[in-house]
Parts: C-alpha cells; sequence; structure tokens
C-alpha cells in the first residue's frame, strides 16, 4: 500500500483503492494482508481468534466497552470479519463514512466482541478459524 499521512490521526479514506498496489489488491482481497500478524501471535502479542484491534482515538469513544474486551488479547479473526468484511466497500457509501463508522458500525462490533469475551471457548474458536479459511477460498474465487 501506498503511505497515508492522515493514518497516525486515525482518519481513513474509505474504499479509496487507489493507494493499493497491484499485489496489495490481491492480499487485500484474500486477506493474505494478515498474514504478518502471524509473527505477532508467535510471539505471544495476539492471538488468531479474539476482538480485532482498533486504533486508541475509537477506543476512546467507548473506554467502558473496550476495557471490557481488552481483558483478553487481539487477534487475527473474528465473527465481526466476516460481518464486515467488506467495510471499506461499505463505508465508501456512506455520506459520512466516519460518523457512520463511529455509530452503526463500531458498536455491532462492540457487541460482537462482548459476546465472544463473554463465551469463547476453543471449539467456538476452531469453528471461527474454518469460517475464515472457508471465506478467503470463496472471496479469493470472485
Amino acid at each position: 500500500m501506498k503511505f497515508n499521512k492522515n493514518s497516525y490521526n486515525g482518519s481513513f479514506e474509505a474504499g479509496d483503492h487507489s493507494r493499493f498496489t497491484r499485489v496489495g489488491k490481491v492480499l487485500r482481497k484474500t486477506k493474505l494482508d494478515e498474514v504478518p500478524q502471524l509473527f505477532n501471535v508467535l510471539k505471544g502479542d495476539m492471538s488468531l481468534v479474539g476482538p480485532r484491534p482498533e486504533i486508541e482515538k475509537w477506543v476512546d469513544e467507548y473506554p467502558r466497552q473496550w476495557a471490557f474486551i481488552l481483558t483478553v488479547k487481539p487477534e487475527i479473526t473474528d465473527n465481526a470479519a466476516f460481518l464486515f468484511r467488506d467495510e471499506e466497500d461499505i463505508l465508501a457509501k456512506a455520506a459520512n463514512p466516519e460518523k457512520y463508522y463511529k455509530e452503526f458500525i463500531l458498536p455491532q462490533k462492540l457487541d460482537i466482541y462482548r459476546e465472544y469475551v463473554k463465551d469463547h471457548s476453543f471449539i467456538g474458536d476452531i469453528r471461527i478459524i474454518f469460517k475464515t479459511l472457508l471465506s478467503i477460498i470463496a472471496k479469493y474465487k470472485q
């Protein structure tokens, strides 16, 4: 991907695919851009399954919810990843993407994350891993 100086302050350009290189487009479509995070899993900083990490700006918007969610390690995949697999495209269609993320998408993700923290299990994690793999294969075939 090409550098986006606004990303440091938490802003985002929803649906802006112009910053992707050709290889980056393939990596993003297949979610292979997440592979480097496996090193964080091996180091013990992350888990394979659980709530996705979020930037500080959005954590600060819902501090109570995040305090509970952050009792588990951040992860690479979770159930919210399926619901919002095409999040960039969803946000690109919104009149105000940042507001839409804050008021609609993030609250739904927080609900999913809280549910995971309350009820996670080894078998549930295995299901999410298999769903993720099937999702990647299906998306790649498109």
